[in-house]
């Protein structure tokens, strides 16, 4: 069953033979043929991307483009316009007419990667051309007609942010009609071989080194490793491990592996916590001004009522100077 998805469906770039990714893969394979949406959840660096890509690969929108957009990556106040477009006028700085990503994967498929990211009057209007499958430019009076097939993915629980109220409910039902959930890789350890195995192929022939594999010793390590960055991380430790090697085996000691690691942040007690301290953050980059275009609540999508309601659930207090 594995060589037969493998080979009928062109799986090449998603490595890995273990229970968990085949039953990803099978997924993908049900769902790529039709329109429906597809949300995908996993940690950062498990290669959600990749599987975007395989499922409008394998579907009837290939022949078109499958456009990208990283929802984290753009400022809160572009992102309507990088979406849906803008007419020249628009606001200041729109020099000239621009057409919006959805626009732009007529026919195809949109990526919306990091979806939990996008502002919450951002998310009303996703909502609205997920709903009408149509968009609106910025400063444009008519709607357009777009078909597109919609696939997001995240690395946040959105059912949480549903209930901190900083991503929509209505929305997380129109996105989650088929959820994928990427295993991180220390759910994988058989796959690590394999990873390993490609990576060593790929950054030998890039940095010009002959590099047969690694030790046994080195292989233990890296299965038994718990690899909290994901594949992404293990990618990052092969390629530093090519570029220090002196011999044709690499060899990969703990420094390296922990050296490797971003600081894990601690981990809050509940998501009351969680909502108290990005509350907390946003009144102090506010200088805890509550009101108005450039207060915390405009910034938090929420009515100064609601805001100061929630300061006083969560014991939130603006501290006062002493001395």
């Amino acid at each position: 069953l594995r060589e037969e998805i493998k080979s009928q469906h062109n799986f090449e770039e998603i490595i890995g033979e273990s229970q968990s990714i085949m039953a990803v893969l099978r997924q993908i394979e049900q769902v790529a043929p039709t329109d429906s949406t597809v949300l995908i959840r996993g940690d950062t660096g498990t290669g959600k991307e990749l599987m975007a890509r395989a499922i409008h690969n394998l579907s009837p929108r290939r022949v078109r483009s499958l456009v990208k957009v990283n929802c984290g990556a753009i400022p809160a106040n572009l992102v309507e316009s990088e979406l849906f477009g803008h007419e020249k006028g628009s606001f200041t700085g729109a020099l000239q007419r621009r057409i919006g990503r959805f626009e732009l994967a007529d026919g195809g498929t949109i990526f919306l990667d990091e979806v939990g990211e996008l502002p919450l009057d951002a998310q009303v209007k996703l909502l609205r051309v997920l709903q009408e499958r149509e968009v609106e430019r910025v400063g444009s009076g008519h709607s357009t007609k777009v078909d597109v097939r919609v696939i997001a993915a995240t690395n946040r629980d959105l059912h949480a942010a549903v209930k901190a109220a900083s991503f929509r409910a209505d929305l997380l039902y129109r996105l989650n009609v088929f959820p994928i959930e990427v295993p991180p890789l220390s759910a994988r350890a058989s796959d690590v071989p394999l990873l390993v195995n490609r990576f060593v192929t790929k950054f030998s022939s890039k940095i010009g080194k002959k590099i047969d594999g690694v030790s046994q010793a080195t292989m233990d390590r890296l299965m038994k490793y718990s690899w909290p960055g994901n594949i992404r991380e293990l990618e990052n430790v092969i390629e530093r491990a090519t570029i220090l090697a002196k011999g044709p085996v690499l060899q990969i000691d703990d420094v390296l592996l922990h050296g490797n690691s971003a600081p894990h942040l601690p981990i809050a007690d509940s998501l009351e916590e969680v909502e108290r301290d990005h509350i907390l953050r946003i009144l102090q980059d506010m200088s805890w001004v509550i009101e108005g275009t450039q207060g915390a609540a405009a910034r938090l999508g929420l009515h100064p009522n609601t805001l100061r309601s929630r300061m006083q659930k969560l014991g939130i207090k603006k501290s006062r100077p002493t001395g």
